[in-house]
């Protein structure tokens, strides 16, 4: 087994005392399969059956074979903290683990604690995830906000100086903890000097983006930072794309994986050569 895999294994120890006369270790596996983080919720899927294949093929935990029971989040708070209840108390699971956003992270790891059970969050990054919202229930593997801040802010400082900031951030907890982070990190507390606009979440609309862009353009700021992430961030790129914006000031972004830039990347192709993408 590579490294992430024992250790997975190895946290899966912890409980074995929960099912001792099950046959298997049943896991609750509680990620977006549909909405705006649909994308990362796919990486997590093939991370979470390559680990359970790798287990079970190097004989399991404690001689058990580990399964997988499956829900789609759809990127809901509300939908993921009925999953963790019904994956709990319906199909008794030994814990879960998933979730590509801070909101469901925490709705559904306080229903996990509730009811007995662990709750591991996969991709969340909010500081209150095992800060202000933290329990003994919950355990995270993803870097919280502080530490993205911490380590961009020194580089945005150097590079910057005493540049013009304005914020694009997602209405929810893991926007304001990045935001709220970043500008720490960067100089940048003051809303008066440095702006903010934000935009809803979960369903934010290309308007919404829009809106908040022109926002940005009219303040003249020499830095937009883009506190967006799945589907939200590649639609607010596009946007700003045509508008100009990169041509006007820097754009960062905080937080970006493989699939995002994937993403990002056939829109961009889509746009520059669609005759080429029409003749196959």
């Amino acid at each position: 087994m590579n490294k992430k895999t024992s250790l997975f294994a190895g946290f899966l120890l912890l409980l074995c005392s929960v099912s001792v006369m099950a046959d298997t270790i049943k896991l609750g596996f509680n990620y977006p399969q549909s909405g705006r983080y649909k994308d990362l919720g796919l990486q997590q899927r093939l991370a979470a059956f390559l680990a359970v294949d790798e287990i079970n093929k190097s004989g399991g935990i404690l001689g058990r074979d580990v399964e997988l029971v499956i829900r789609n989040t759809s990127g809901s708070p509300e939908r993921g903290a009925a999953n963790t209840r019904e994956l709990i108390t319906q199909e008794k699971v030994d814990m879960v683990f998933g979730g590509a956003s801070s909101a469901v992270a925490i709705t559904s790891g306080k229903v996990a604690r509730d009811l007995g059970r662990l709750y591991f969050g996969t991709t969340t990054s909010a500081n209150a995830t095992t800060g202000s919202e933290g329990h003994d229930h919950m355990f995270r593997e993803y870097p919280n906000a502080w530490m993205t801040a911490n380590a961009l802010g020194r580089y945005l400082t150097t590079t910057f100086g005493d540049a013009k900031y304005f914020y694009v951030t997602a209405d929810y907890t893991w926007g304001w903890s990045s935001e709220e982070s970043i500008r720490e990190f960067t100089n940048t507390s003051d809303k008066n000097a440095h702006p903010n606009a934000l935009t809803p979440f979960p369903r934010a609309f290309i308007k919404d983006f829009k809106k908040a862009l022109e926002a940005a353009e009219a303040s003249e700021a020499d830095v937009l930072i883009l506190v967006l992430y799945g589907d939200d961030l590649v639609r607010a790129l596009k946007v700003a794309y045509e508008m100009g914006l990169k041509d006007k000031m820097r754009i960062v972004l905080p937080n970006i994986t493989l699939g995002i830039a994937q993403m990002w990347g056939q829109r961009s192709w889509r746009t520059l050569f669609p005759q080429r993408l029409g003749s196959g």
